[in-house]
């Protein structure tokens, strides 16, 4: 039983070895990037006071800069907000002082990651299938249809697909409504947007991937032992297909808040995204430092989610590890 124990820990323990190499650099990445935006926001003229109100007495402006620390050297200023991050407080909005980054997160995210987990959902499932289905009609109708939709969303920007369903739908046809969110009425059209660039990215590489292992030496073994089709399909087409696409999914669960900013704008949706482009807008640099920390350790978590996945699933990537 020790043995067995032992043998166990070894195995597995380069795997180990190779998350905490990967969880280093995702500290290196969070700090790389909160440093750039610090200081990419610091290098704008003027400060974020004087640009949120324009005829400010001088006394009272200088007031504000320092109780904000303004009125500090730059990397002072770099200092004690990487302090206050390693506290866990992500900062209070200059725009609407006394609101904490943290509640505007906790207030506003839900909204973004109920319509862009609903899009990714929609997006990924019919990606998913219209990949194998052009991939098993390769060179026929089928194939050249997924293919001309599939270009055609990954070429017609967000916007141009947002004002053609708002004027089809709702002033040509008033079906659902333009903006605003009171009911599940309201996240049709923002989903659809949202969904139309994964579907169109998933069935592209969905049918790519499953080419790649059409002619694989194990597909021709099945067929030559007389499996049928839909056999070969489900039970080693697809389950070596499919294990490229993780990555992309992990990848995109980090894109429902990144990725809903415009459509947030178009159909005032009172999510993240929306927040953090009048947030830019008003220079209100804790609360963009802090959203631009959220969504980049959403990010990087993605990713290690998705390496961890493919060592799990994919002994090979086990194998490549521990060697």
């Amino acid at each position: 039983m020790q043995t067995h124990l032992h043998r166990l820990f070894e195995s597995w323990m380069p795997m180990f070895k190779y998350i905490l190499k990967r969880i280093g650099y995702m500290v290196l990445v969070m700090f790389a990037v909160t440093t750039i935006t610090f200081f990419l926001l610091h290098a704008i003229p003027g400060d974020p006071i004087t640009a949120m109100v324009q005829d400010l007495p001088e006394e009272t402006r200088q007031n504000y800069l320092a109780s904000y620390g303004f009125d500090q050297p730059v990397g002072k200023q770099y200092l004690l907000y990487l302090r206050q991050l390693l506290s866990g407080d992500l900062g209070q909005s200059l725009r609407y002082p006394g609101r904490k980054v943290a509640d505007i997160v906790a207030n506003y995210s839900p909204v973004s990651a109920l319509v862009g987990g609903i899009a990714l959902l929609i997006g990924v499932t019919l990606g998913l299938g219209c990949g194998i289905l052009a991939a098993l009609n390769r060179d026929r109708w089928p194939d050249r249809a997924v293919m001309i939709l599939a270009l055609l969303g990954t070429t017609i920007p967000t916007f141009v697909i947002a004002s053609l369903l708002q004027y089809a739908l709702t002033v040509t046809w008033p079906v659902f409504p333009t903006t605003g969110y009171k009911g599940a009425r309201y996240l049709v059209l923002p989903v659809i947007c949202m969904c139309v660039g994964p579907l169109a990215t998933y069935a592209r590489y969905m049918r790519s991937s499953m080419l790649d292992v059409v002619n694989a030496d194990y597909i021709l073994t099945a067929e030559a032992k007389g499996m049928s089709e839909g056999r070969i399909v489900l039970k080693h087409m697809l389950r070596n297909a499919l294990l490229p696409c993780v990555t992309m999914i992990c990848v995109s669960v980090a894109g429902i808040f990144a990725g809903s900013f415009i459509v947030e704008s178009i159909f005032a949706l009172p999510g993240l995204g929306r927040y953090f482009i009048s947030a830019i807008s008003d220079r209100d640099y804790f609360v963009v430092l802090g959203l631009n920390v959220v969504l980049t350790g959403i990010y990087v978590c993605s990713i290690l989610l998705s390496d961890i996945l493919l060592m799990l699933l994919d002994p090979r990537i086990r194998t490549g590890v521990s060697e």
